[in-house]
């Protein structure tokens, strides 16, 4: 059969179109995988170079923070990924900076097109050879994808040596892009080490000019770090414990040492009731009485205390009949009477300036001493008068009197008067009052009484209101012998003897002489006057005599002149300071003067103020280290009571202290305090602790401290810094919490608060066991 006529040239046609289509095939594969390469390879220099500008961006936008944008705490989208910001939500700023951001791709797309090149880069500024570098790479992207999409639309239709003539290109540009690239890595990889090396140097340069003037976030934060590090580890170096203790919450460590006390020799002379300090002062805290609450606030609690705070109820049933104290459901009420003012103390202080106006009770009489006071209802209600009185008693079987004093917001101390001197400088007391105290002054040649005569002022009263004064029985009549012989022998002048119906009692009042003549004229030198050598101003563990210390007559001597008339004497520099040098090292009345200023200074601009100090909570205040108790008299307007303390190894100004119309007390520090726990609101420490710390455990003081205060109480420090940090310490690990600190030029100023935590493990103090 013959083939047909078509057979052999369809066969040729159909071979060469199967070639054909090979190649287009073969070429079509090469241009994907170009495309392939170029999608792989091309964005992601485009992402680096984006990314790099965003931080760009981002960096001149801290700049201009730094150099003082008002808004620079406002929130703004800009700081945001493009994709993760709501375009509705948009606000200005980020409309501004996108507007910026195109415009400075368009320029940079200009730029390229009019110069044809990547070398004009190197010329422009930082900031727009990012943007002009990313604006190329999106430009060489966008025409390499639209000619790729080209060929392929067209690879169908185009001969074979056109699609070689495509490999070539496409290989060549291939080439470019990669040369390019590498040039432009090389490039970004210069410049982030150039920009490395210089943010070094001007890192470098920041701190060596911070370091001059301003301290580094190194510095401090190092510094900071290493302190809380000492912090910690001090504060568990500090293991407090409870006391355990036979007076358990009352504790008073001077007077509750059983183990010398069961060997006194006598009891007396009420040795038993003096100071017995332990060897070393306890460490440990005194308990709270249970259910213990936040004091009553003056002038409330002076008729009214929780029954809590100090539960004791012998008094009461002993002397609930005379008015002393009452129980009157969870509290403690003080109706204000007393032994012989039943009917109420006010009655009883005008009944003696009746008896006697020249005593002027907040004029001329300002500073008194209350001998046995009781529950002090007396000082109490002499406030009204503005009258300060010191009331003291023994620590006996009148259960926690002082205690109540104390906690009822009225100034008082637990002392006896037995084998040594009051704690107080002679001749500063205006008046001394003794409200049948139980005290025998007639005895022993009078040695009692005449401890009176070293503290009172010549010229001042001795207010006596006791049976001896008003009854008739034998032993009073007895009593009131002794007392007119030794008085007389005293050259006290006996001024009135007055009886007050309404309570049925009387007083006798005695003045003091204010010259020697009396003293020279006796028949008898008895009692005899003290040696020249005797001190009457020195009083820490002084024993007793039986002698007097004759009036100072000469004008410049302290003593021989009434001071001024309450309020005055409060601002006023003792005459006698004329001749002397004062504690600061200027003439002494410049010193007084400059002291004062200072502390109405440090009182009125940060004690009252930058503190936190809720000053109408606060009743009871005591100046640790007290000088010429210019910090108590800048507290006068307010309605608080403070104790000056002159520690011993301070120089003695405590006698201007009550020249000033204040009142105060020597004490050494490495000691107990004679008072009740929980006795004041305030505690008030001006380079106490450094001077201290060279003879004196400063934990003990510490110790004492807590002791001492209110839970809630505070205690004001000011010494150098390392003190201060040692305090602060200490108080932490107290839980107590700090309130203020503050520190300038070595000296710091510390205000901590006492917490009512105690510690739940104890520690037992033999001396104090029964």
């Amino acid at each position: 059969m013959a083939p047909g006529k078509y057979s052999r040239g369809e066969g040729k046609k159909s071979s060469g179109y199967c070639s054909t289509v090979s190649i287009v095939v073969f070429v079509a594969f090469c241009l994907v995988g170009i495309w392939m390469f170029m999608s792989s390879a091309v964005p992601v220099q485009d992402r680096q170079l984006q990314s790099e500008s965003d931080e760009t961006r981002n960096e001149v936008k801290r700049q201009v923070v730094n150099d003082g944008n008002s808004k620079q705490f406002e929130d703004s989208s800009g700081d945001l990924q493009e994709d993760a910001t709501d375009n509705s939500g948009v606000d200005s700023q980020t409309v501004v900076e996108t507007q910026e951001e195109t415009s400075s791709k368009e320029e940079a797309e200009a730029k390229n097109e009019s110069q044809n090149g990547f070398d004009e880069k190197k010329t422009v500024s930082e900031d727009d050879n990012v943007n002009s570098v990313n604006g190329d790479s999106n430009s060489e992207t966008g025409e390499k994808e639209e000619e790729v999409s080209r060929e392929t639309n067209e690879g169908g239709q185009a001969e074979s040596d056109g699609r070689v003539e495509n490999e070539s290109n496409d290989d060549q540009t291939k080439q470019k892009d990669e040369m390019v690239s590498s040039t432009e890595e090389k490039d970004e990889k210069n410049q982030e080490t150039d920009s490395q090396q210089s943010d070094a140097a001007e890192l470098l340069k920041e701190r060596n000019v911070e370091n001059g003037a301003w301290s580094t976030q190194v510095v401090e934060s190092e510094q900071e770090k290493s302190q809380q590090d000492s912090t910690s580890q001090n504060q568990n170096d500090y293991d407090w414990k409870l006391c355990k203790v036979t007076a358990g919450p009352d504790y008073i460590p001077c007077l509750d040492n059983w183990r010398v006390i069961r060997k006194l020799p006598s009891t007396k002379h009420y040795e038993h009731r003096e100071r017995h300090c332990p060897d070393e002062s306890p460490t440990c805290l005194v308990a709270l009485p249970e259910g213990y609450k936040r004091p009553v606030k003056w002038p409330a609690s002076r008729d009214k205390i929780w029954y809590h705070n100090v539960p004791h109820t012998k008094l009461a049933e002993v002397k609930g009949h005379q008015n002393w104290v009452k129980v009157t459901g969870e509290y403690l009420t003080f109706p204000g009477g007393g032994t012989q003012f039943k009917n109420g103390a006010l009655h009883y202080i005008d009944f003696i300036q009746k008896s006697l106006p020249k005593i002027a009770w907040g004029k001329r009489s300002r500073v008194v001493l209350d001998v046995g006071c009781g529950v002090a209802s007396f000082g109490g209600y002499l406030f009204e008068r503005d009258v300060l009185a010191m009331s003291f008693a023994p620590k006996d079987e009148h259960e926690a009197q002082v205690q109540f004093a104390l906690e009822r917001g009225i100034p008082a101390i637990s002392a006896v008067m037995g084998t040594k001197r009051l704690p107080f400088p002679g001749a500063v007391f205006d008046l001394i009052h003794c409200a049948r105290c139980r005290v025998p002054w007639h005895v022993e040649g009078g040695k009692l009484l005449l401890e009176l005569n070293r503290v009172l002022r010549p010229g001042g009263y001795f207010v006596w209101s006791a049976t001896p004064v008003y009854q008739k029985l034998p032993e009073d009549v007895g009593i009131w012998k002794a007392m007119s012989r030794l008085t007389k022998a005293m050259c006290w002048d006996l001024i009135v003897v007055n009886k007050d119906r309404l309570n049925g009692v009387g007083a006798a009042i005695y003045r003091k002489p204010i010259s020697n003549e009396c003293y020279s004229n006796r028949s008898r030198n008895e009692p005899p006057l003290c040696s020249e050598s005797d001190d009457p101003n020195a009083a820490w563990n002084v024993p007793l005599e039986a002698c007097m210390h004759e009036v100072p007559e000469e004008e410049s001597k302290r003593g021989s002149r009434w001071p001024a008339q309450w309020p005055s004497r409060l601002e006023k520099a003792p005459y006698w300071l004329n001749s002397q040098v004062g504690v600061y090292g200027k003439p002494a009345p410049e010193d007084f003067a400059a002291d004062y200023k200072h502390w109405k200074n440090v009182v009125s601009q940060t004690y009252l103020e930058g503190m936190g100090i809720s000053w109408s909570s606060v009743r009871n205040v005591m100046d640790m280290k007290a000088v010429y108790g210019g910090f108590a008299a800048a507290l006068k307007d307010l309605k608080v009571w403070v104790m000056n303390v002159v520690p011993i190894d301070s120089p003695d100004t405590l006698p201007i202290i009550y020249e000033r119309g204040l009142i105060g007390i020597y004490h050494d520090w490495c000691e107990s305090f004679s008072t009740y726990p929980r006795s004041y609101d305030i505690l008030h420490a001006d380079h106490l602790f450094s001077v201290l710390k060279d003879r004196c455990n400063l934990r003990q003081v510490m110790a004492e401290a807590d002791r001492m205060l209110r839970p809630e109480g505070k205690l004001i420090v000011r010494d150098n810094v390392e003190i201060i940090n040692e305090v602060e310490s200490m108080a932490k690990s107290l839980k107590w919490d700090v309130r203020f600190i503050f520190s300038n030029d070595k000296e710091g100023l510390l205000c901590v608060q006492k917490s009512f935590w105690r510690p739940t493990q104890t520690k037992a103090i033999s001396s104090a066991i029964v």
